[in-house]
């Protein structure tokens, strides 16, 4: 069996497993997702995320113009072994990860994901990536009345940021554990969805659980925070910008309208590194 180097980072305590798959290619990702990110008897983690060579154009969507290939590509699957289309937290790490292990130089880093390229915006402090802004692209709204919750947790609404979330606001917030299981698999979401509790605070913060399709509870969810702020902006909650506080830390969200992209800023931190064998 052949040992697989790997560094374990979070954003906000929402932890995964990096793997640098330009040197070390991983042949069932699912399956060492599943192994690896067992808390007991694995090395413990939200998922694997696999940093690679961006091997295609970046695809457009209509009306944009193209501004060349990206330079890396990510791929990130769940402690269920799915495999997830973005995921905010595993960017601002990924940008962290590749400057600080002198992968790149730049400190503007395009990065192809499943739902398309991000640009990860590096903050440095000396030679150490502070924090890093996620342009996130523009949200993707839907009728909210095509979905309904079950067990009374209130109307919520849908909100993609490259992947499904759906923003209940409610002063329950703990109820994530029991009723984000049931909501994620609801027949409303034919595939599964991510689910937001979010409680707006007396000084304007907005304090946001979530359950992540896949994952389950976690401390932290760059998607979801900004789906909490545009679903905030949307129902005239909040503004266009606003700090949403998560179990693992805060976030802070700019819904920007000159484009209408939503711009992500905060943490990346390194754990351990180590190596375990592959399944």
């Amino acid at each position: 069996m052949k040992k697989i180097p790997f560094t374990k980072m979070h954003g906000c305590g929402n932890d995964y497993i990096y793997v640098n798959a330009m040197q070390h290619p991983i042949d069932n990702p699912a399956a060492a997702a599943i192994r690896w990110s067992d808390r007991h008897k694995g090395i413990g983690s939200d998922g694997l995320v696999l940093i690679d060579k961006s091997p295609v154009p970046e695809r457009l969507r209509v009306g944009e113009q193209s501004s060349g290939m990206a330079d890396f590509s990510m791929r990130i699957f769940n402690a269920d072994g799915s495999e997830a289309m973005m995921c905010g937290n595993a960017c601002r790490c990924i940008g962290k990860y590749l400057y600080e292990k002198a992968i790149t130089a730049k400190t503007e880093i395009r990065l192809l994901t499943p739902s398309g390229v991000k640009t990860l915006q590096l903050h440095l402090s000396g030679n150490r990536v502070e924090s890093v802004t996620v342009d996130m692209g523009e949200p993707v709204l839907e009728d909210e009345s095509l979905f309904v919750p079950s067990r009374g947790a209130g109307r919520g609404t849908f909100v993609s940021m490259g992947n499904p979330h759906y923003v209940i606001f409610t002063d329950n917030i703990d109820q994530v554990a029991e009723t984000g299981r049931i909501l994620e698999h609801h027949p409303a979401f034919p595939q599964r969805c991510n689910i937001e509790f979010a409680r707006i605070e007396s000084d304007g913060r907005i304090r946001t659980r979530v359950w992540e399709r896949g994952s389950g509870v976690t401390m932290a969810c760059g998607t979801g925070a900004c789906a909490t702020a545009v679903a905030a902006c949307l129902t005239g909650r909040a503004s266009r910008t606003s700090d949403i506080v998560m179990d693992g830390g805060t976030l802070h969200i700019a819904w920007r309208e000159s484009d209408n992209h939503v711009l992500m800023t905060g943490p990346a931190a390194f754990v351990f590194d180590g190596e375990i064998f592959a399944p």
